[in-house]
């Protein structure tokens, strides 16, 4: 190397340490947006893929009803195959929160083809279940894959995984800032990451306009009616959160119990799917009606246009309890959706509030209060629902949280801190441990 040579790669060397001095952030921004980049693009098609073919499974389902009496067949395959071969991620959204917590070897990829295939079984076959543990693991494991490729620590996955799970959810629901907000919020109780706030809202904003890009659908909302927020409406919307937690923390409580009371009579994993699909495909078959399986979009949008009977949240809590206790897959949020939603409309017998609005406010405040994420549910109200409403949802969401208790859908979610004193000596534990 010449003088001259040596001279400017010095002067060159002087010059990146005087800028990057300056702009201390901008390695980290330019890593974490490169990474959020590929996680968007990744993410976003995987959940615009899933999207289209749950489309196509529910379709088909509804125009071919036959098909359920072989959900209890299917349901053997797909306990089957987790049985035999994927016994090391049956834990789905847990052995995320878990890994997030306390990091460990690499997420298996197959965890993203397993949960997909398990899914869209379920729907096909006329089980009651949700998508966003679908597009949370598939995020997961694909994300997980880029741990080595960039050499990140443990504190790094953990912000890729917290990215992956907002990039999951925010492109299978079209909520973006939500998503990143219950990637935040979920896994720790009480407690925000901010050094994952960039990642997390590059990735679920990218795999948004990805998922969008793909032209994948999302159901939209309406609330026609919203009231001037004075002292009354105020008070019912308190009345009204307070009986959406307490449906939150049944729903917890009764998939627990009901998923281990299936353990514990049941040893053969794949014979409890089984069981669980003929109860299921029974009471369709006697009741005659579809209305309680797949994801049940068209009642929830009935929910916003007219009051509906108090039976609606209820059989849609038994028929989803049953199917995911007994092992089948999807996930538990879009049934939450269903069940707050119906319960909303139907609470407008009794409080004074518009059907549509008691509609959504229950829509996110029963999800609120089962995911302990009451800042998330409170901007996917105002995502889905516009922000004239805004005030409404966050008072029912933070109420539903209040009211829910210690309970939780995720058993591997920690209380990083209490929602009150009787629940202080709980701090750092998961609900598994309690």
């Amino acid at each position: 190397m010449s003088k001259r040579q040596r001279t400017l790669s010095t002067t060159l060397q002087f010059h990146l340490r005087f800028f990057f001095r300056k702009y201390p952030s901008l390695p980290y921004i330019v890593k974490w947006l490169l990474i959020s980049m590929m996680i968007g693009a990744l993410v976003g098609t995987a959940s615009a893929g899933f999207l289209a073919s749950l489309q196509w499974a529910t379709d088909f389902r509804e125009s071919h009803q036959w098909i359920i009496a072989f959900l209890p067949a299917a349901g053997f395959l797909v306990g089957a195959l987790y049985h035999y071969f994927g016994e090391d991620v049956e834990a789905g959204n847990n052995l995320l929160l878990e890994n997030i917590h306390e990091p460990k070897e690499t997420l298996p990829l197959k965890m993203a083809p397993f949960v997909y295939v398990g899914t869209i079984a379920t729907h096909l076959f006329g089980g009651s279940a949700g998508r966003e543990g679908t597009a949370l693991q598939m995020a997961g494991a694909i994300a997980d894959q880029l741990t080595k490729p960039f050499k990140l620590d443990k504190n790094d996955r953990k912000v890729l995984l917290i990215s992956a799970i907002v990039a999951g959810f925010g492109s299978v629901f079209g909520t973006p800032l939500a998503g990143a907000v219950f990637g935040l919020e979920v896994f720790l109780i009480g407690r925000i990451r901010y050094n994952a706030i960039f990642p997390a809202f590059a990735s679920a904003v990218l795999a948004d306009v990805v998922t969008n890009l793909w032209k994948a659908r999302h159901t939209h909302y309406h609330i026609d009616i919203i009231p001037k927020l004075e002292f009354l409406p105020f008070i019912y919307s308190i009345l009204a959160g307070i009986v959406f937690g307490i449906c939150a923390a049944i729903f917890s409580k009764l998939l627990h119990r009901t998923g281990r009371y299936f353990k514990s009579t049941v040893k053969y994993p794949p014979l409890r799917t089984v069981i669980g699909g003929i109860i299921v495909a029974a009471a369709v078959f006697v009741m005659g009606t579809t209305r309680y399986i797949g994801l049940g979009i068209p009642t929830i949008l009935q929910s916003f246009e007219q009051p509906l009977p108090f039976y609606d949240f209820a059989l849609k809590m038994i028929f989803t309890i049953i199917t995911l206790s007994a092992g089948f897959k999807g996930g538990e949020v879009t049934p939450l959706f269903f069940i707050g939603a119906t319960l909303g409309s139907a609470l407008s017998l009794f409080i004074p509030l518009p059907y549509g609005l008691l509609a959504g406010m229950g829509f996110v405040a029963v999800f609120a209060g089962a995911t302990n994420t009451p800042l998330a549910c409170t901007l996917m109200g105002i995502e889905l629902f516009g922000a004239e409403c805004g005030v409404y949802v966050a008072i029912a969401c933070v109420v539903s949280y209040l009211f829910s208790g210690n309970n939780s859908i995720y058993t591997r979610q920690k209380i990083g801190e209490a929602k009150n004193r009787r629940f202080e000596h709980l701090t750092d534990k998961s609900f598994k441990d309690i």
